[in-house]
């Protein structure tokens, strides 16, 4: 008998090593090295009716390869192969089918992440109120079937198509989606998904990449659309190995606070559709209700005639969406001044502060400076640099910015204003929610093609900027 190898898992990235060690060559976090089973010595689940597959040896062709030997019935031509309109599922949800690219592909994929009480779970029951007239799996590792059952009735989700399985033995997962036959399967969450002949605990490293390898696998052959629902760890990336994102067709983070109504859905990866394309939803007490104007939402409680305040127009995936920059500019009362940024990212804070001191004369090293971006949305995109900049120059200054005008503009470490891309799609933005006036960089100025109902100012500097507004 063959002595069995011992191998070591790093739970955090997923390195692997023959002997313990305190710390991990990998990602150097301590005491996260685990025992587990190698691979090799993992025996593989025997799909139903795989013993009446002749195996390649039986059929007169060389060596014994097995039953899941590929044969030349299973290579097709691309001309060959054919796609329907039924090729994607639209639920009906707006903001939901734009995220997935105009609908839900036949054989996708996906994982869902998010804080939680997020609302990842009411974003999944709801699926069986907009689509009652096809079956979907929900498998429960987290809740119990009576309390799926409540959250339902709380929604208003009654349907006869809505199958629930409270089950975390993927082996058993796959038995019930053989036998059902769903269209959709949701799996909420795929850290309590374990496969028994592995001896690590359900949510380390290997059982989620080998729960989720045999989950893929069964959706691609029955061609149904698979539903992930993941756990976020405090840097707000997703739970288990970086591999996983890597797996799965579409990754959707479900972004907002828990103590305000509004929820965006985005997509970081979509092979059939738009990458960072958003959704916006609001909470209510009756579930998830989408925002079809997302701009005219934010931009709904802003405030006039206050310093600090600016709108930029950022292009989320295909969509332009306007939001309001707030900036707060105050002495500092400690040796060391504060930067807060809630919404952009703080080294490119950092960046701008700098640029402002000098290029346009504004000295911060004694001043807190704050920024939110209101509303609960995240931007990372460069183009609402030149928002941020006015922003924290008018709250400096103490000094209201025009109110009816648009910031538009990437800011450059040498002052300039840098071109950015699709600049018409934010103009006809701006012009439809009445706004007079957009900023944007002077070279943008020559690939305008179409007439707009809005005033169009270039700039090539930032202090030509904070003159113009202030």
């Amino acid at each position: 008998m063959a002595k069995k190898s011992i191998l070591y898992v790093c739970q955090e990235c997923g390195h692997e090593a023959h002997k313990w060690m305190g710390k991990c060559p990998g990602c150097g976090a301590w005491n996260t090295m685990v025992e587990e089973t190698p691979k090799s010595q993992v025996k593989a689940r025997v799909p139903k009716g795989a013993s009446k597959k002749k195996s390649a040896g039986s059929n007169g062709s060389r060596g014994g390869w097995g039953a899941n030997r590929t044969t030349n019935a299973d290579i097709k031509r691309l001309t060959e192969i054919e796609l329907t309109e039924e090729a994607r599922l639209r639920t009906g949800i707006v903001e939901f089918d734009r995220v997935m690219g105009g609908g839900i592909m036949q054989g996708s994929f996906s994982l869902i992440a998010g804080d939680p009480g997020i609302g990842k779970s009411t974003l999944m029951t709801e699926m069986g109120r907009y689509l009652p007239n096809h079956t979907i799996l929900y498998v429960t590792g987290e809740e119990s079937k009576r309390q799926v059952k409540l959250r339902a009735q709380r929604l208003g989700v009654d349907s006869e198509n809505l199958l629930l399985l409270s089950e975390t033995n993927v082996e058993e997962i796959s038995s019930a989606v053989e036998d059902v036959e769903p269209d959709i399967l949701i799996v909420d969450s795929i850290q309590t998904i374990y496969r028994p002949d592995l001896s690590s605990a359900p949510g380390s490293v290997s059982q989620v990449r080998e729960s989720t390898a045999s989950l893929l696998k069964i959706t691609k052959e029955l061609e149904f659309s698979t539903f992930l629902v993941g756990h976020v760890t405090k840097k707000g990336t997703i739970a288990g190995p970086r591999v996983l994102e890597h797996m799965v067709d579409t990754v959707l983070y479900f972004e907002g606070d828990r103590h305000h109504a509004y929820r965006i859905l985005r997509s970081v990866k979509n092979r059939f559709g738009a990458a960072n394309e958003i959704g916006v939803f609001e909470m209510r007490e009756s579930g998830l209700r989408e925002v079809q104007n997302p701009s005219e939402i934010f931009l709904s409680e802003r405030g006039y005639g206050v310093s600090g305040s600016t709108v930029v127009c950022s292009m989320e995936g295909t969509r332009p969406v306007l939001v309001e920059i707030q900036s707060l500019v105050t002495p500092s009362s400690y040796g060391t001044p504060q930067r807060t940024a809630t919404g952009f990212e703080y080294k490119r804070l950092q960046m701008i502060l700098a640029v402002l001191e000098k290029r346009s004369g504004l000295a911060f090293s004694d001043y807190d400076v704050f920024i939110n971006v209101a509303g609960g949305v995240k931007l990372d995109e460069p183009a609402v640099d030149l928002g941020v900049a006015v922003a924290a120059a008018s709250s400096f200054k103490d000094v209201p910015t025009d109110t009816g005008s648009v910031l538009i503009g990437e800011v450059g470490l040498g002052g300039e204003i840098r071109t950015v891309s699709q600049v018409e799609p934010r103009l006809k933005e701006a012009a439809k929610l009445g706004f007079e006036r957009a900023v944007i960089p002077q070279n943008n100025l020559d690939r305008i093609t179409v007439d707009l109902d809005i005033d169009v100012t270039g700039a090539k500097t930032l202090r030509d900027v904070v003159d113009m507004v202030l």
